[in-house]
């Protein structure tokens, strides 16, 4: 989609070389040298420095990608300019090592403020890595509501409150947090719905079975492949995570089921409790729901979903699994191998990874916007459609996107010259033709 070329066209040299060049998925694991992928920021993430309080904190753009850090304990403040049109998002992704040291409760929680430093929403309480305790990256929001009567919907200054929780004996390093603020439109006219669905569907759905189809997953949600309904796959080592996305519309309901399996072992006794970890995120990355399943050696299956049917008046439902199917566009898929694996499984013969991925029902007509959805990152569109059949990251996508444009360019000035070269030679006829009829 043309909304993401002046982010991350950037990147999409880099990453068509690694695909013109055949790497096969899974070479890194089988050399046994290289460290784990880590998480991969967005290109032109503009690098700034959390206030200590509020009055200290920089500024935030609606659009823009920030790189920051925080410390164990650390609060960290920003400011944000809102408008009172639209819905905001703004979301913290933290990505530690994999290797780090991780407990329980370790977590951050992104929260937006006014100036009294009242809440304009009610506090998630943040993201950890609960029973698992696999450091990978970690995504929390803060909303900002558009609704009738509701909290902090005038155009003014806010402020963004990130805080990193950890424990005495944890990692005590600077983690790595990608900042990035994102508006919805409004709806045209007064008739938004102001109340969330009574039920929805949720009986299970049949996973596909067809054959197993490799494509690389990326490191985060920035170069995330897109994948739609079908089952595919990927090699993955332990403390590693693999990042995927699929468009789903308005009406539709995404189901995941994740397999992992393959490996050699090493010890006569495997066992990992939380190994596969298994995790939806929504397009502007708040957390849809989440699975940790233990290994054996032999198989561990994860299954999330079937979600909500997306509708816009999700978001005023109570429930916490249909709050966050809000709104269409990419649902991101991560998926998490615990490092605890590695201890009983061979380094230099890698894990297979198999992922049955649903989209389900038909896509309705989109809600009546005041203004377009592509402007913000959302929605789902042909282009969206069609990188999800090639497997395209979105810097792939940006660069896709480029050429089929510079081609139309060409395209058109071909047929312009041709037809201008047409034009002289046939005047050049004529002028022949009344020459001769002269003599």
């Amino acid at each position: 989609m043309s909304r993401v070329r002046g982010t991350l066209a950037a990147a999409g040299a880099a990453a068509l070389c690694a695909v013109v060049t055949g790497a096969a998925p899974g070479a890194a694991f089988a050399a046994g040298a290289d460290p784990v992928p880590e998480y991969r920021t967005g290109p032109d993430a503009q690098k700034v420095e959390g206030g200590a309080n509020s009055a200290l904190g920089p500024r935030l753009e609606a659009g823009r990608f920030y790189a920051d850090t925080v410390s164990p304990e650390q609060t960290r403040f920003y400011e944000v300019r809102l408008d009172a049109a639209s819905s905001v998002y703004v979301s913290a992704v933290a990505h530690p090592k994999s290797a780090a040291k991780v407990a329980y409760g370790d977590g951050i929680e992104i929260d937006l403020i006014d100036t009294d430093g009242q809440s304009c929403t009610s506090p998630t309480g943040g993201v950890s890595f609960s029973s698992s305790e696999q450091a990978r990256p970690l995504a929390d929001i803060a909303v900002r509501r558009l609704e009738e009567d509701g909290e902090c919907q005038q155009a003014t200054s806010y402020y963004v409150k990130l805080t990193r929780t950890s424990a005495k004996d944890s990692d005590r390093s600077a983690w790595p947090v990608e900042l990035h603020v994102q508006r919805e439109p409004g709806l045209k006219g007064s008739n938004a719905p102001q109340t969330g669905p009574s039920v929805w569907p949720s009986a299970p759905v049949a996973p596909p079975s067809d054959q197993r189809v490799v494509r690389e997953g990326g490191t985060g949600f920035n170069d995330a492949r897109a994948i739609g309904t079908g089952v595919w796959g990927d090699s993955v080592r332990p403390g590693q995570t693999l990042f995927y996305r699929v468009p789903v519309d308005w009406g539709q309901q995404l189901s995941v089921s994740t397999e992992l399996t393959g490996g050699k072992l090493t010890k006569s006794s495997a066992y990992a409790g939380n190994a596969l970890i298994t995790e939806v995120y929504n397009p502007v990355r708040s957390r849809v729901g989440e699975v940790a399943e233990s290994y054996d050696g032999k198989l561990a299956k994860a299954e999330v979903g079937p979600l909500a049917p997306v509708a816009y008046e999700n978001r005023f439902s109570d429930t916490n699994a249909v709050r966050p199917v809000r709104v269409a566009g990419w649902y991101y898929l991560a998926v998490t191998v615990n490092k605890t694996v590695g201890e009983f499984t061979a380094q230099d013969t890698p894990l297979q990874l198999t992922m049955r991925v649903k989209v389900d029902g038909t896509a309705k007509a989109a809600p009546a916007y005041a203004e377009s959805l592509a402007g913000a990152g959302l929605g789902v569109d042909d282009d969206d459609r069609a990188a999800a059949r090639e497997g395209l990251t979105a810097p792939e996508a940006a660069e896709a996107a480029d050429t089929r444009s510079a081609m139309g360019v060409v395209a058109v000035a071909g047929f312009g010259t041709g037809t201008l070269l047409l034009a002289v030679l046939g005047g050049w006829k004529l002028l022949a033709r009344r020459s001769a009829a002269a003599a």
